[in-house]
């Protein structure tokens, strides 16, 4: 004699954890207005840099110089930190910030 297996539901506790989200994952690289460096520099280096398109380039320096700031970069804190480096050697002002 064979016994039929139980279908049984499962509850929210009993359900497989899902991947934990990496914790480094939600940083961002800042940079900052400044009154010394050139719009079109400011430019160029997020086009030499990141790779950005000059359209995208041009919309982020945009946003520096009109709102003194602008997030360009994510990822994981060690990414953003060399990014923020990055920008220090082109000599612009940046900063990390945990994305919240």
């Amino acid at each position: 004699m064979s016994v039929a297996p139980m279908e049984t539901e499962r509850t929210q506790s009993q359900e497989a954890p899902s991947a934990a989200p990496t914790p480094d994952v939600h940083w961002v690289t800042i940079v900052h207005n400044d009154p010394v460096n050139l719009m079109s520099y400011v430019t160029y280096v997020f086009q030499a840099y990141f790779g950005y398109p000059r359209d995208k380039a041009h919309k982020l320096m945009m946003d520096v110089h009109h709102k003194g700031r602008a997030v360009v970069s994510s990822g994981s804190r060690e990414e953003m930190e060399r990014d923020v480096q990055a920008m220090h050697g082109y000599g612009l002002w940046a900063t990390l910030q945990q994305d919240r």
